[in-house]
């Protein structure tokens, strides 16, 4: 009887480890959300963005290594410092052109050591000195579709889509998880309203990927809009803000 109990005691204590490890990620994120210190334009951008549910399908945890490709000022880098925790590690990649756009506002975030574990880096598109399967996991939001973009006069050129894709899944450790979130453009549309609406066909988003080792295993609806026709520039007053995007997850094979 003794021993019938010590492996019942043995079992449930073991069930509620495993409850723990599964509400864990939910409590964390909900606690970045939560933290005081944050600023109110992020706390008012929550309600745009839903950064619960989109972090919730990253499944980001204590102690990794993620990044926030073309992440500008570090919105979703501050999420997941707390999510990862001091012995985890941010990296805010920016190439010069978000850079430009990003400096003060990365500044006063990681100002006087905030953040002691987000790690600011600019580079350029084509040697974002990612490494080798250095990565527990990356980010990318509102950003993918700007690697089609190219205003010359503002030292923005179009990418080779290829080569960037290369970078990242060479960077990501076999099984690591990729969050893209994007303005979705018309059915069909491929590239061609990257340009002057700042969208991009979901589809082609996928295949991209996709012949880069970067296969798609879950999507969330929570950005969809029904009401957005795709057919306006994402600045435009009217749609800003209320855009339908795609939140895509992706693993690397």
């Amino acid at each position: 009887m003794r021993i019938y109990s010590l492996v019942l005691a043995a079992c449930l204590v073991a069930a509620s480890g495993c409850a723990s490890v599964a509400t864990s990620s939910h409590d964390l994120i909900a606690a970045a959300i939560a933290n005081p210190a944050r600023t109110d334009a992020d706390r008012e951008r929550d309600g745009r963005d839903h950064p619960q549910e989109v972090l919730a399908l990253a499944k980001f945890h204590r102690g990794q290594t993620i990044a926030d490709v073309f992440g500008g000022a570090g919105y979703y880098s501050e999420l997941i410092a707390n999510i990862v925790g001091p012995k985890g590690l941010v990296r805010d990649v920016n190439n010069p052109p978000y850079d430009h756009y990003a400096k003060e506002g990365i500044g006063k975030r990681l100002a006087d050591n905030r953040l002691p574990n987000v790690r600011y880096e600019v580079a350029p598109t084509e040697a974002l000195n990612l490494g080798h399967a250095s990565l527990d996991g990356a980010i990318m939001v509102m950003a993918f579709h700007d690697l089609y973009v190219s205003h010359p006069e503002k030292g923005w050129l179009a990418a080779d889509i290829g080569q960037f894709l290369g970078q990242l899944s060479d960077a990501l450790k076999p099984g690591a998880l990729l969050v893209v979130v994007d303005h979705a453009a018309r059915p069909g549309s491929g590239h061609q309203d990257t340009q002057e609406l700042h969208r991009i066909d979901e589809q082609l988003v996928i295949a991209e990927f996709k012949a880069h080792g970067l296969q798609l295993v879950d999507t969330l609806p929570v950005l969809r809009n029904p009401d957005d026709d795709h057919g306006k520039n994402v600045f435009d007053p009217v749609i800003r803000g209320k855009t339908d995007r795609f939140v895509h997850l992706y693993r690397k094979h």
